[in-house]
């Protein structure tokens, strides 16, 4: 052999080295490796999209991923500012070994489709008025947003994931009378609602709504995913509680609500909350005893708003753990329409994963519901304290390591994650 022909073949020795070394992608989720946790989210999403799973490493450097090594996904990382380290084989095979050691909390979760997303919300809504098409649009993650008639025409069979924009499901206009009766902006929605609801056969918007409430109820029985946040977690629940009882005042649908309302409530019909009280007055911007937002505001100060995220087992509690990853298991609270959940009203079959404990409040709550599972999240906006209609959008360019969004992100991938087969 001369030295040409072994000068090729060492160049090739050295290129196929070079192969099996780089093999694939990590992307870290801890809080000091990792310079954009949100479009984080994204890079994965993205690879699912093109046909590649992905490791979701729980509670591995604040759940990182392992992606297969690609041009593109490198780039996609570069393009986006997203960190992430081309590891060997060899690298890959020793951190999996050590997240599949018993003495570890820690779980290697296959992520293998990307699931196909809908937001439920008003087509007139702006993009900044919920946090979670904030998030998803800054993640560049895709997503269909549908609202009433899409939903009454069963196209919610379409998607694997459906997000509550925050939603009035009682049909009391997100009880906005009180403080808003003569804002342009109410008197419109008001309008549009009624239109919408005679469009779709309904005599009254409460009707109409608690019809949307139903197919949601159903497509979660029947397998799907719903994340909820805000006003669209407690109302929800209501409206389904409420299935047959006229809980609206005359300002709302047009006639008095029911006498003793309260006690024709049937609380088995509800996915998260039990033994609340209706607030009765049309003038007062709360629903029920569900929510904290007035009873916590004397007992909470803004720089001492936080809750703790709870610790699963993920090798035997892999969902919940999945929800929870994070770099941090405090997260900075903040308000909404619906800021958080009394513990005295959360039923005793619904998962708590994050709360505050010294107010008793829940912020972060989990259970099943048929084949499928609903995660609710209470709060508007994570990057904004107290969000009031007509605020300024949340830059997300300034928050891209925020805890608070991290946890609906994890919601969005949740639907990935491989199924295991149960055993028989």
């Amino acid at each position: 052999m001369n030295r040409t022909s072994l000068y090729l073949l060492f160049i090739t020795f050295l290129l196929l080295c070079k192969v099996s070394v780089a093999s694939y992608i990590l992307i870290p989720m801890d809080e000091i490796s990792q310079k954009n946790h949100l479009k984080a989210y994204g890079i994965t999403f993205y690879s699912l999209q093109k046909n590649h799973d992905v490791k979701w490493l729980l509670n591995y450097k604040g759940g990182s991923f392992l992606l297969e090594d690609m041009q593109e996904f490198r780039d996609e990382c570069k393009i986006r500012g997203v960190s992430f380290e081309v590891i060997s084989d060899t690298e890959a095979l020793q951190i999996l070994e050590f997240i599949a050691s018993p003495s570890q909390n820690m779980e290697a979760v296959t992520l293998e489709k990307a699931p196909k997303i809908a937001v439920y919300s008003p087509k007139d809504k702006m993009p900044w008025d919920d946090a979670v098409t904030m998030v998803l649009s800054y993640a560049e993650i895709p997503f269909d947003v549908i609202y009433d008639e899409d939903v009454l025409q069963d196209k919610l069979l379409l998607y694997e994931w459906l997000h509550l924009h925050h939603e009035d499901f009682t049909g009391q206009y997100g009880k906005f009378y009180g403080a808003y009766r003569a804002a342009p902006w109410y008197i419109e929605g008001k309008h549009n609602a009624e239109v919408l609801a005679k469009k779709l056969g309904y005599a009254k918007v409460s009707q109409e709504k608690l019809a949307v409430a139903l197919k949601i109820r159903d497509y979660v029985i029947g397998g799907g995913f719903m994340f909820a946040m805000c006003s669209a977690t407690d109302s929800f629940d209501i409206a389904l509680a409420a299935e047959g009882v006229d809980i609206c005042e005359v300002m709302f649908d047009g006639d008095p609500s029911e006498p003793n309302y309260q006690q024709k409530i049937d609380f088995s019909k509800t996915f998260a909350f039990t033994n609340f009280e209706l607030v009765r007055s049309p003038t007062e911007y709360e629903f029920s005893s569900i929510d904290m937002t007035r009873k916590r505001q004397s007992q909470i100060q803004r720089t001492e708003d936080y809750f703790s995220l709870q610790e699963f087992s993920a090798k035997w509690d892999p969902v919940p753990t999945m929800l929870c990853q994070n770099h941090t298991q405090l997260v900075k609270g903040f308000m909404g329409q619906t800021t958080s959940f009394d513990r005295n009203t959360v039923k005793p079959t619904v998962l708590v994963m994050g709360e505050n404990k010294a107010n008793g409040e829940a912020r972060y709550i989990h259970g099943v519901k048929g084949k499928g599972m609903w995660t609710f999240y209470g709060g508007h906006d994570p990057e904004d304290y107290t969000h009031r209609v007509g605020d300024p959008k949340t830059e997300l360019d300034l928050h891209p390591n925020s805890p608070g969004y991290r946890l609906i992100l994890n919601n969005v991938l949740f639907p990935a994650a491989k199924k295991k087969k149960q055993k028989t």
